[in-house]
C-alpha cells in the first residue's frame, strides 16, 4: 500500500485563523472532516497529525505547529520518519500571484515568494513534491504580509466553499489517479 503525505500550511493560533494565509490549514480541516480523520498534536512532528486510510492508499495528514517560515521543518519531521519520498508528498498553499479562486497544481516547480513553500524545498532538499496553490487575491498589494494576515471580504467568502472543495477533489484525484490527473482537473 502506498503512503502519502498531504500538507496543509498555515500558522498556527486563533490570531490566524480564517486568514489568507492559512487556507491551506482551511482546506486540510475540510478534507480530513470530509474522510473521518481526527488531528492530534504530535510535538515529536512539530504538528497536528491525521492518519487513515482513503480508498487503497495510506494517508497522513500534517498541519505544522512552526510558523509559516519553518514549515518545512515539521515536513522533514515526518517525512523521514514514514520514510515517505518528495514524490508522494502534497503541499497546499496560498498563492497571492493566483487571482481569488484559481488553483495550479504542479510539481518539481520552484517555491516562488511563498516562505513556508522555501522552507519546505530547503528541508527536504528538494522541490519533487507536488504544491496546490489556492489563489487568494490579486497580484499587486502593497503590504503583502498584511494582505496574507487579511481575513477574506464578504464577497470572497462567499465563493470560499466551492474553492475548498475543488481543492478537496484535486487532492482525492491526485491520491486516486496521479498528479497528471490532478492536474488536468486543477489548472
Amino acid at each position: 500500500m502506498e503512503r502519502f503525505l498531504i500538507v496543509g500550511l498555515g500558522n498556527p493560533g486563533k490570531t490566524y485563523e480564517n486568514t489568507r494565509h492559512n487556507i491551506g490549514f482551511a482546506i486540510i480541516d475540510m478534507f480530513a472532516k470530509k474522510h473521518h480523520l481526527e488531528f492530534h498534536e504530535k510535538v515529536k512532528f512539530k504538528g497536528m497529525i491525521a492518519e487513515g486510510r482513503i480508498a487503497d492508499a495510506a494517508v497522513t495528514l500534517l498541519k505544522p505547529l512552526t510558523f509559516m517560515n519553518l514549515s518545512g521543518e515539521a515536513v522533514v519531521s515526518i517525512a523521514h520518519y514514514l520514510q515517505i519520498l518528495p514524490s508522494k508528498i502534497l503541499v497546499i498553499v496560498d498563492d497571492v500571484d493566483l487571482p481569488m479562486g484559481h488553483l495550479r497544481l504542479k510539481i518539481n516547480s520552484g517555491a516562488g515568494t511563498h516562505n513556508g513553500l522555501k522552507s519546505v524545498e530547503s528541508a527536504l532538499q528538494s522541490n519533487r513534491y507536488a504544491r496546490l496553490r489556492i489563489g487568494v487575491g490579486e497580484k499587486g498589494v502593497n503590504d503583502l504580509s498584511d494582505f496574507v494576515l487579511s481575513r477574506f471580504t464578504p464577497e470572497e467568502e462567499k465563493v470560499l466553499p466551492e474553492i475548498k472543495e475543488k481543492a478537496i477533489q484535486t487532492i482525492e484525484i491526485w491520491l486516486d489517479r496521479g498528479i497528471t490527473r490532478a492536474m488536468d482537473f486543477a489548472n
